[in-house]
């Protein structure tokens, strides 16, 4: 069966996030070949205004590579809890960070129920997550609920251009294969971001990060194609292997891929 997973289908982001592999898989194609060599993690930090002593909640921290990449930038007294759904992630995380000298808390838990008091922080940080989440109205409430009055939200996703020539090459071998790179129409984008906070912040504002990627090794892109929603035979596999790898080689070895991705600060005013 060739098919596209859905992004927010609990048996999906279980399966996918039960460890760091697939995660690091995509991580990977990101570091070697972005063309802003900047760095992501160096940029979103630096939109994080994240005072001295303050109390910071990050849901879906995966392996907690934002505070990997940041140690020496974290402001004296921060307490930062390291939160996610996946107990694999949470022990990943833990041990990236065991000799990190920061104040960190591990914590396996649901975006859609917190297991924080009200008032509890003065930052969330949801990086490249709430399209995970079944209901992210509810997780949108629970954010709000945990933030101290004047807390602020940093909320990171993707837009409809993000990986678009990997999605068409994906989806010139199967139109089922279509939705591959995209997200779906109802979920949280870039281009959508902002209404939905709106509901829930009287202050939206949205940061996009410059990048594309020039990717040059066939091996890592094809790890990157097989690491997410794609779910496809042996056989299937092994077509789409030789589809890719003949379009790869037709560009001369060189395969340039746009990116979209930002960051949404959202709080309220009073």
């Amino acid at each position: 069966m060739t098919k596209v997973q859905g992004i927010s289908d609990p048996r999906y982001v279980s399966n996918q996030y039960r460890d760091g592999k697939n995660l690091n898989a995509r991580i990977r194609l990101h570091q070697e070949f972005s063309t802003n060599k900047y760095g992501w993690q160096r940029w979103l930090f630096e939109q994080i205004k994240i005072a001295p002593n303050s109390r910071v909640l990050e849901l879906g921290c995966g392996i907690g590579n934002l505070w990997l990449e940041n140690l020496q930038r974290i402001p004296a007294g921060v307490e930062i809890t390291l939160s996610d759904q996946s107990a694999g992630m949470v022990d990943q995380a833990q041990k990236n960070l065991k000799n990190a000298g920061a104040a960190f808390q591990f914590e396996i838990s649901d975006a859609q129920s917190i297991p924080f008091g009200q008032h509890s922080f003065d930052i969330v940080i949801a990086s490249h997550m709430l399209y995970h989440v079944p209901d992210r109205e509810r997780a949108l409430r629970e954010i709000k609920r945990v933030l101290k009055p004047k807390g602020r939200l940093y909320a990171s996703t993707i837009g409809c251009d993000h990986l678009k020539e990997l999605t068409e090459l994906v989806s010139a071998f199967d139109r089922r294969l279509s939705t591959w790179g995209k997200l779906p129409a109802d979920s949280f984008d870039l281009e959508s971001g902002a209404s939905e906070l709106g509901k829930h912040f009287t202050k939206v504002s949205l940061f996009r990060y410059p990048d594309a990627l020039v990717v040059t090794d066939l091996n890592l892109l094809l790890d990157y194609v097989f690491s997410g929603r794609l779910e496809v035979s042996a056989e299937e596999r092994e077509v789409l292997v030789e589809h890719i790898t003949r379009a790869f080689m037709q560009n001369g070895g060189k395969l340039y891929i746009s990116k979209d991705s930002g960051v949404f600060e959202a709080y309220n005013l009073v």
